[in-house]
């Protein structure tokens, strides 16, 4: 059975309708690409802008592969091989294309932001951070420019000017966060010159399954200026006093932690207190900093730099910039670390990125692990996936896991395998789930004489030079999750290919698949040999998940061993369980996010009627008469109707804050609700539509009460004189999804136990 045909019987993966048919055209499509050969550079442009004009639609896309096969070419000198072109014709289709590490999907991506483009489509192509989308558009604008297409990139960096002419660009790059915060930034607009994103048409996404699935339900948060409210020091130094096992509990797959009896006791007694009666807010914040001191871990969950907390993703192993807990968590770690509250500020708008991605009206994408999340990309997404068969054949040998007693015993069967393929010559990288565990490891292999290089969040500046020689024969090195995703380790000598290629270690399993094969596909790269194999151990963070493994650690050897054939599917059966609780959440998340989404739709479609049309401008007309028809007469209506628009404005954006922030604080609290048998679900929407139902009403009544002693001049409505006061400031951040869940459950809990 071939590649693509395994590929199309594993679960997720779809009958390859949208390029079965180029079987067929690979000789029709060679020959024009022949033809093209011998047009000029400016004839090229044009017989590009006259493909898409005629035609059925498989002539159309017979006649681009060739031609954009010799434009590339020509550019970038690189001649596309077949594999890139079914590439190119599933992202066309608006479809998720599987390719695996090293098979070129940045000029796949290219080519089908141009194929849109000429097609009269304005095309984002988003990527995970600032530099690739720099990159990659830098790298591809040869192409484009050949072709006649417009291309630009935006970065952090960029004043708005710039984004607003990059924005009005045919093809463009972006971090997925950076145009997603645009979108928010345009949340807040008066004049359509103001505008950044002015649409939202086709958006091809670089790592799809990492935008689309891992990080779909993070919220992109615009916050404006507010005090800061420092975390209670008093309250995080009395946590960290509290003794595990006597004064609280830790769940054993380590996802949760709660007070016991004698915790509760012992703290109202210190505080006087009463946690489960008037002073509830105090066991909410005492059960955030228990979280905080109890279960987010420094060197695994975030680091410290320059004195501030810095989030490590999960997905990545990279330092997340822009991303932060929720403001509880935040300040309850940075009171652990005795830090500075950093600001919060009040939240003017959010959406999660899963929300961001579906206003586009075509979504497509590229990955070499889309198969395993096929059935969430299609409920989320109403995306299918389209598998790619590897230009080269993949000859890399995956060997069957090697499971441990303990850390320690894994951890020397570790250094163990390194020692033996280290004196071969053979180039070796070792994926980590977190720094720690990567220092440690390293440590242990230097004390083995090893020397090795370390790639993790504590310093990425150095990536592309350990990646450049991680390749090398006798290469050592140790990395987190950061080197399984956008790099390629390439053979650098004949010696490294014969001693076997990359040897890819996994020091224990990642909660996803997913991220087991990225790992896995940092070997055998476009045909290269190589091999991986993974360590793991019964106390591996996965294993808690698994309480029956404890039952096994009489089952392994004196070396710490388990061959227990059984134990080892325990190991896939904890990733299932890990992969099942993700989407569980994901489809909580969405649930939740459902009715805020159409609430936000309602409002800025309102808003956009109010800045265009005046509308509401006759509803405060009929509210003011006399006040309206004076001013009307001293200065005339069109001034008088922007400044009815501008104060209606401000009173829809202030009371949209106001609304945000129920909700926020309804779902927060929703749980508890299950003390009265109720569906959280449910009541968050029988709620949520009751406060709304005031919405307009009180958008009125604020901008009346605002304009009974205003004063408009020629100039307007001066806002901030008459108390309508914009954020002097505003900024932009990541949050998460608090993987506590909410402190109320926690009291929920205890509550129902007393």
């Amino acid at each position: 059975m071939g590649f693509l045909s395994r590929l199309l019987n594993r679960p997720g993966a779809q009958a390859d309708k949208s390029i079965g048919w180029l079987e067929k055209a690979w000789p029709q499509i060679d020959t024009l690409a022949e033809e093209y050969a011998e047009l000029s550079d400016e004839d090229i442009a044009v017989k590009a802008a006259d493909i898409f004009t005629s035609g059925s639609r498989q002539e159309q896309l017979r006649q681009y592969a060739s031609l954009v096969r010799e434009a590339a070419d020509r550019a970038l000198d690189e001649r596309p091989y077949n594999s890139q072109i079914q590439g190119l014709i599933g992202l066309l289709d608006g479809s998720i294309v599987q390719m695996l590490t090293g098979e070129g999907k940045t000029l796949v991506g290219a080519m089908a932001a141009a194929g849109y483009a000429l097609q009269g489509r304005t095309v984002h192509v988003v990527s995970v951070n600032d530099y690739l989308a720099v990159r990659d558009r830098n790298w591809m604008k040869p192409l484009f420019d050949l072709l006649g297409v417009e291309s630009a990139s935006i970065s952090e960096a960029d004043s708005d000017g710039t984004r607003r002419r990059s924005y009005r660009a045919e093809v463009v790059y972006g971090a997925v966060t950076e145009i997603g915060f645009d979108v928010l930034r345009d949340r807040f607009i008066v004049d359509d010159d103001e505008i950044r994103v002015p649409s939202r048409d086709v958006v091809i996404v670089d790592e799809a399954d990492s935008v689309l699935i891992d990080e779909a339900r993070v919220p992109l948060v615009l916050a404006g200026s507010t005090e800061v409210q420092d975390a209670d020091e008093k309250i995080a130094a009395l946590v960290t006093n509290l003794e595990p096992g006597l004064h609280y509990e830790v769940s054993d797959d380590k996802q949760a932690v709660s007070l016991t009896d004698a915790g509760v006791d012992h703290i109202e007694e210190l505080l006087d207190a009463d946690l489960f009666g008037e002073d509830a807010q105090t066991l909410a914040a005492i059960n955030l900093a228990l979280y905080a001191e109890a279960l987010v871990k420094r060197d695994v969950d975030y680091l410290i730099v320059d004195g501030q907390v810095k989030l490590i993703s999960g997905s990545r192993g990279r330092v997340a910039d822009l991303q932060r807990w929720p403001d509880g968590l935040q300040a309850a770690v940075e009171a652990k670390e005795k830090l500075k509250t950093t600001e919060s500020g009040e939240i003017l708008d959010q959406m999660t990125v899963e929300e961001f991605i579906r206003g586009y009206e075509t979504v497509c994408g590229m990955t070499g692990t889309a198969l395993a999340v096929g059935d969430d990309l299609r409920e989320f997404y109403d995306l299918e996936i389209v598998p790619v068969e590897p230009h080269e054949k993949v000859i890399r040998e995956d060997e069957p896991d090697r499971l441990y007693t303990f850390q320690e015993s894994k951890e020397r069967a570790i250094v163990e395998e390194v020692d033996e393929q280290h004196a071969n010559g053979r180039p070796i990288l070792i994926g980590t789930r977190s720094v720690a565990e990567s220092e440690s490891l390293a440590e242990r292999l230097r004390e083995r004489g090893i020397s090795c290089q370390v790639l993790n969040a504590k310093d990425d500046s150095r990536e592309a030079e350990i990646i450049a020689e991680a390749g090398r024969s006798g290469a050592v090195t140790v990395s987190t999750q950061m080197a399984g995703r956008g790099t390629d380790i390439r053979l650098a000598d004949e010696k490294a290919v014969e001693a076997g290629g990359l040897l890819v270690i996994g020091a224990g399993r990642y909660p996803s698949s997913r991220l087991d094969d990225q790992l896995r596909g940092r070997a055998g790269r476009q045909g290269d040999p190589g091999s991986s194999v993974f360590f793991t151990s019964l106390e591996d963070e996965l294993m808690s998940r698994v309480p029956e493994a404890k039952r096994f650690v009489e089952e392994g050897d004196e070396t710490g061993h388990i061959a227990n054939r059984r134990a080892a599917q325990l190991v896939e059966h904890a990733q299932r369980m890990s992969e099942g609780h993700n989407t569980a959440v994901h489809r909580d998340t969405w649930r939740f996010n459902q009715l805020m989404k159409q609430q936000r739709e309602i409002v800025l479609g309102k808003r956009d009627r109010i800045r265009k049309e005046h509308s509401g401008a006759d509803e405060l007309r009929e509210r003011l008469p006399e006040q309206t028809e004076a001013w009307d007469e001293r200065l005339g209506s069109e001034i008088v109707n922007d400044a009815l628009r501008d104060v209606l404005l401000f009173q829809l954006d202030q009371r949209w804050v106001e609304h945000l922030a129920y909700l926020n604080d309804l779902r927060e609290g929703i749980h508890l609700r299950t003390l009265a048998k109720e569906r959280p679900h449910e009541a968050f929407n029988t709620e949520s539509i009751q406060a709304f139902d005031t919405f307009w009403p009180d958008v009125l009544d604020a901008a009346t009460a605002a304009l009974e002693d205003a004063e408009i001049t020629e100039a307007g409505i001066d806002l901030p004189s008459h108390g309508m006061k914009r954020p002097s400031s505003t900024w932009t951040y990541l949050t998460t999804e608090s993987t506590f869940g909410s402190d109320i459950e926690t009291v929920v809990k205890r509550a129902r136990g007393r």
